[in-house]
């Protein structure tokens, strides 16, 4: 009997292992689109290096709000399946905001 729970517990820390690396993959795409937006990139470019980063089906949002650059990241992680099937997707989501170089007062 405790072979399947051990198991269960096992695999429902995996799956939450899963979903903080997948998270902090989203953090990190909307922040380095940011900063290349903020640096002067061509956004399609911004957007790509964001898109490497990013896990599979995240989509980036980009905004300009004055100087400052804003990437949405959202998206959403399937759950494992098969025999965990109870167990539910999760949603990624991230903004990052950066000040766009060479716009600000001098120092």
């Amino acid at each position: 009997m405790a072979l399947p729970v051990l198991l269960a517990v096992t695999a429902g820390l995996a799956w939450l292992l899963a979903v903080a690396i997948g998270q902090v993959r989203t953090v990190d795409a909307a922040r380095e689109t940011a900063r290349a937006l903020a640096r002067g990139d061509d956004e399609a470019a911004a957007l790509a290096v964001g898109r490497r980063v990013a896990p599979e089906g995240v989509e980036l949002v980009v905004r300009r709000d004055g100087d400052r650059v804003v990437v949405h990241a959202s998206g959403r992680m399937d759950g494992p399946g098969g025999l965990f099937s109870v167990i539910p997707g999760a949603r990624l989501d991230a903004e990052a905001v950066a000040l766009a170089e060479g716009e600000g007062p001098p120092p």
